[in-house]
């Protein structure tokens, strides 16, 4: 049972500290068990501000750090050592911004490509005119290994289908993989920048569209932040709306992978039985929303839709998949290839901040629908976890989800009766002073992370966006070290990270 109370708007502690003071602040807080959400970097027009965003469960709290930082003298001190995530998020900001991160171990660029123009930082102010790109004189700087037998193999960045572009070079003895290194950030989009002047009612549709397959998750955080940073209250029956949503979104996610994690190792024919169920809960999704990847759904303080979705239907589709989990667990070959595959162990996934089922399958507790609960999802909600870290584990905590998500979404439909929502949206915020908002929501891959900030006029100012896939993608080398080369798509799959979310 989650014990929320959302009617607060519980505004973040906020400390002002120098730069001589950041490293021993964010020390203090890590170790006290609260987590680095984000750190976003904005740039106020007399000079540069970072904020670090901490969040902690027990007690539930969060934490703001922020530093000024003069155009003149751009540098912060690396927190790179004490976080891993802290490092990624300062590489990004020094590309963008044109922050440096003193003393980091790893300096060289992360977003911006080596043909990016040099002294061009395109989330400036200042940044308007778009210059002419070089060609790529600065490589990015995969680590060769040497030794007798080793050799290289490049897949990507344009791969076969309709994914995002990525970049994976292997190092290779016989089948065996010695190192991986993934490159990305081939589609920066600059979405955050797309945010900014517009009036927050109007960037649902935008938050919409961070992720295709990650709709709801992505909205209902920017929402969510809006409606913290102006005090806006949303009433229970939206919030169990809400949360029925999200569910629905991540049911048919969790169907199409658990199928396709079996096609990855030849067992075909459950995929294509599966694909037939996410036909099903996305024809249910168009019906309750009118879109398939149920956009139009929410609003700024509200949630409204056409139709609830039949619980009969849901039961039906739920014991199908149960059979379906039940014969690719049972397939001796198949449980063989996924059991030992690919363990990321528990140590590590802690330290490089993993989150979602990523985190949980390898014996992580967390989940911010109980660890961050905007409404009370019932009896029926508890977390999954396993403990292997390995592809089985993290086939069967989605395995898991897909039969808690069911129940909690069947409870919700009960509990909404004839509700369908109030459709509220943000009225014209009139002057005032500047707010911010932070939020957090699980979303089907993990943890989603939005905050925003408003002028006094009401308009977005900034919003900084964290897809649970910048967290994530960093630990698939870790797990496929000494895997075989026939199991990377087995192994990608089963982490299944978001190029576009990642790539902003």
């Amino acid at each position: 049972m989650t014990n929320p109370n959302p009617s607060l708007h519980a505004a973040p502690e906020t400390r002002s500290l120098s730069r001589d003071d950041l490293r021993q602040e964010a020390a203090t807080l890590l170790e006290d068990g609260n987590r680095l959400a984000l750190v976003a970097c904005h740039d106020d027009g007399d000079g540069l501000r970072v904020v670090y965003s901490f969040a902690a469960v027990y007690p539930r709290r969060q934490i703001d750090l922020v530093v000024a930082v003069p155009y003149d003298d751009a540098w912060i001190p690396s927190l790179a050592d004490l976080s891993y995530p802290a490092g990624n998020f300062e590489r990004g900001m020094r590309d963008l911004f044109g922050l440096r991160p003193a003393d980091h171990p790893q300096p060289h660029r992360l977003v911006r490509h080596g043909h990016w123009p040099r002294g061009w930082y395109p989330m400036l102010r200042g940044a308007r005119v778009t210059p002419e790109f070089e060609p790529d004189t600065e490589s990015f700087p995969f680590v060769e290994v040497e030794g007798p037998g080793v050799y290289e193999i490049a897949v990507g960045p344009i791969h076969a289908g309709i994914i995002d572009p990525g970049h994976f070079r292997f190092s290779v003895v016989g089948e065996t993989i010695v190192r991986m290194e993934a490159r990305q950030w081939y589609m920066h989009r600059g979405v955050e920048r797309l945010f900014e002047g517009r009036r927050p009612e109007d960037g649902i549709e935008l938050a919409e569209q961070i992720t295709g397959d990650t709709v709801v998750g992505h909205a209902l955080a920017y929402a969510m932040a809006v409606e913290a940073a102006c005090g806006i209250d949303v009433s229970e029956p939206d919030r169990m709306l809400r949360a029925l949503l999200l569910e629905l979104e991540r049911l048919y996610n969790h169907v199409s992978d658990l199928g396709s994690l079996a096609n990855d190792v030849g067992f075909s024919i459950v995929h294509s039985h599966t694909q037939r169920l996410r036909e099903t809960l996305l024809r249910i999704n168009r019906s309750v929303t009118g879109h398939r990847f149920l956009r139009g759904g929410l609003t700024i303080g509200g949630v409204s839709v056409l139709a609830l979705p039949d619980p009969a239907d849901l039961t039906r589709v739920a014991a199908d998949m149960q059979e379906i989990i039940a014969i690719t667990l049972g397939h001796a070959i198949v449980r063989d290839r996924f059991t030992g595959t690919a363990p990321l162990p528990v140590a590590q996934a802690q330290a490089m901040g993993t989150l979602g089922y990523v985190a949980r399958a390898s014996g992580i507790d967390t989940d911010a629908r109980r660890d961050h609960p905007f409404v009370d999802l019932g009896e029926h909600f508890h977390v999954v976890t396993e403990t292997g870290g390995d592809v089985l584990s993290r086939y069967r905590v989605r395995a898991g989800e897909f039969e808690v998500s069911i129940a909690v979404a069947i409870d919700l439909i009960r509990r909404l009766g004839a509700h369908r929502g109030s459709g509220v949206a943000l009225a014209p915020r009139g002057a005032g002073a500047p707010a911010s908002g932070l939020s957090l929501v699980e979303g089907w891959r993990g943890t989603i992370c939005h905050r925003v900030e408003l002028g006094p006029d009401g308009v977005l100012t900034r919003i900084k966006v964290v897809d649970p896939s910048y967290f994530n993608w960093p630990a698939l080398p870790v797990a496929l070290a000494e895997t075989i080369v026939p199991d990377f798509p087995l192994v990608n799959k089963s982490f299944n990270q978001s190029y576009a979310g990642n790539d902003l």
